[in-house]
């Protein structure tokens, strides 16, 4: 616990002491209040983040009608990228005086209409919210009437604050990079049929835009189809297909997790990696990282994820009511160890 200048807990009055104003103008900058200047508010925000100040959530309800409490809802928290994506939000939204509610919603219809329909009145001041099987039309139909920010992929038209990548983009650039290594049998490792995520259509999209470019004619058996979203489903497809004679140059794929699945499936057939296939995953999450050799993978920006979608939630929490945004985070390739040079 954050101790102030007695040895106490830290009180509104060691801020205004540090920083040398008033009480009243530690508590305007607390609560948000518009009429503080910046270089004011500059200063009593350092003062809040030297001595660790966190206000009294009680106080701060009575005083502006919010609680100080937001909610985050994601489709699965053992999955690494929502993972990082939930820490991101938690460690912005700390930065900012708020603390964070994370609820999954294990890719159900239902628990995710409750995240809108179901949200009890007053108990946060905002959701953001990463949908994973209903669209932002019927999100539009449930009329949330707490303040909204969707995270992820969409293809309908945005009928709320949404942040996300350029998929369609980011999956063409990245098969551009397996195509400037000489390979062109490339493969696209994911769950195609059973998708019930928007993202994988479009990075699906992005890949076969690249090769249409490049004048490479599109191969159905270079689609490489999983019945489901684990490491070792990811395995039995790529390795179902090597069985059937599908021998690609590169593998793209739909996430981290089926990068490390194409791996293994790669290494079980006696094929290296890079140097007989390159594999591309996607998330840049820790398993990337630390994987032998380290998976290269397109890297979404996650801290300006979470940095888009709270100011985005801020906004309408602050009153905004105009029609809702788009923005794209940006992203990068991670070029590590698993995409190389067709060798001569």
């Amino acid at each position: 616990m954050a101790t102030g200048r007695s040895g106490g807990r830290v009180r509104l009055q060691d801020v205004a002491t540090l920083a040398g104003v008033s009480m009243k103008t530690v508590s305007n900058v607390v609560h948000d209040y518009e009429h503080v200047s910046d270089r004011m508010r500059e200063r009593v925000q350092a003062a809040i983040d030297e001595l660790g100040y966190r206000p009294n959530l009680t106080a701060r309800r009575l005083a502006t009608g919010r609680t100080g409490m937001l909610a985050l809802a994601i489709p699965e928290m053992d999955q690494p990228y929502f993972a990082e994506i939930a820490r991101c939000v938690g460690e912005e939204a700390g930065r900012r005086g708020y603390r964070i509610i994370v609820e999954q919603t294990l890719n159900d219809v239902e628990a995710e209409r409750a995240v809108i329909r179901d949200r009890e009145e007053g108990l946060v001041d905002g959701v953001i919210f990463h949908p994973a099987r209903i669209d932002t039309l019927e999100i539009a139909r449930l009329r949330p009437d707490t303040p909204l920010v969707l995270l992820g992929e969409a293809a309908r038209p945005l009928t709320a604050d949404h942040v996300m990548i350029d998929n369609v983009r980011a999956a063409r650039e990245a098969t551009e990079l397996l195509l400037a290594t000489g390979r062109r049998r490339i493969a696209f490792l994911a769950s195609v049929r059973t998708e019930i995520a928007e993202s994988t259509h479009l990075r699906l999209l992005g890949y076969q835009e690249a090769l249409i470019g490049a004048g490479i004619p599109l191969d159905p058996a270079l689609v490489i189809e999983s019945d489901g979203f684990g490491i070792d489903d990811g395995v039995r497809a790529l390795t179902a297909a090597l069985d059937r004679g599908v021998a690609p140059e590169a593998v793209l794929c739909r996430d981290d997790l089926f990068g490390l699945a194409a791996m293994r499936a790669l290494s079980s057939a006696g094929l290296r990696v890079p140097e007989d296939v390159s594999v591309l995953g996607w998330d840049d999450t820790s398993l990337a990282r630390y994987a032998t050799p380290a998976l290269s993978s397109v890297s979404p920006d996650k801290r300006a994820i979470a940095a888009s979608a709270l100011d985005l939630l801020e906004d309408r929490m602050n009153g905004y009511d105009g029609i809702g945004r788009h923005l794209l985070a940006p992203y990068t390739i991670a070029d590590r160890g698993t995409v190389a040079r067709l060798p001569r």
